[in-house]
């Protein structure tokens, strides 16, 4: 989740028989070979990508906490979480020099706590995951820069005059959540627990509003994004600073769009 950083941190709002022993199962019929069992899957089975981004934003959020002073951790905040004012006529107010362009990004690598960090690493793991499989760890790249391109200039356009930092990394988690709605709800797209086919046929988006799975989960996250973003329901991984929900919708809707970008570059010979 994306959330406003609140006032308590720095004063800033912030797989039918018996097993044999040996692991192997014996053809008892005449003639009849050892056969190996069905391999096993990982209980985890997470692409390099995702694994790598993940010890990255946990890096970034340990060494804010153990290594930096509030003040220092405020500065920080103040110099890489995205803050719409700084855009404006009133950016002469807030103890930054300057607008840099890295802020619709880096923003993304910044966390109000664990439990905040860590339901995004779980979106991302369920979302990310199919798509990273599906177009590789540099397009994967582009697309969580898109996304939270989009979150930020989302985000932007409700509050354009806002003093108060963004941070968090679901922006682009929710362009992954958009990204793989194009292909994760066609007939054997979800293969059970929360794991979704990366390799099924692609919607095209008159297709995807056709569907009634996306459009059943597309209502019910945008509903639950609102409530908690407007107090009214409390989400894990909620602070009292609130969700950012425009964020999120901004980066679910670069993802949707910019899916068919991706998928093209994928296809091409």
């Amino acid at each position: 989740m994306s959330e406003d950083h609140g006032s308590r941190q720095n004063g800033v709002r912030h797989a039918n028989g018996h097993p044999a022993l040996g692991g192997k199962g014996t053809d008892l019929r005449p003639g009849g070979a050892p056969t190996e069992p069905p391999a096993r899957q990982p209980a985890f089975n997470l692409p390099p990508v995702i694994i790598a981004f993940a010890l990255v934003l946990a890096a970034v959020h340990l060494g804010r906490t153990v290594l930096l002073s509030p003040e220092a951790d405020l500065a920080v905040i103040l110099r890489f979480a995205f803050i719409p004012a700084i855009y404006g006529n009133d950016a002469s107010a807030l103890p930054v020099a300057a607008a840099r362009w890295w802020m619709p990004f880096s923003y993304t690598l910044l966390h109000g706590d664990w439990l905040h960090l860590g339901m995004n690493l779980l979106w991302m793991a369920v979302f990310g995951s199919p798509v990273a499989r599906r177009f590789g760890a540099i397009p994967f790249f582009a697309l969580t820069l898109l996304a939270s391109a989009g979150g930020a200039l989302a985000h932007y356009l409700y509050f354009p005059g806002a003093f108060v930092p963004m941070i968090g990394a679901s922006g682009a988690v929710s362009g992954y959540v958009g990204a793989a709605s194009r292909f994760v709800f066609t007939p054997g797209g979800f293969r059970g627990g929360a794991s979704f086919r990366h390799d099924g046929p692609a919607q095209t988006l008159a297709a995807s509003f056709a569907n009634r799975n996306f459009l059943s989960f597309v209502g019910v996250w945008f509903v639950l994004n609102i409530l908690s973003g407007s107090g009214i329901l409390q989400m894990p991984g909620q602070s009292d600073a609130g969700i950012a929900w425009q964020a999120h919708i901004g980066g679910f809707l670069a993802g949707l769009l910019g899916f068919g970008l991706f998928e093209r570059l994928r296809n091409r010979p």
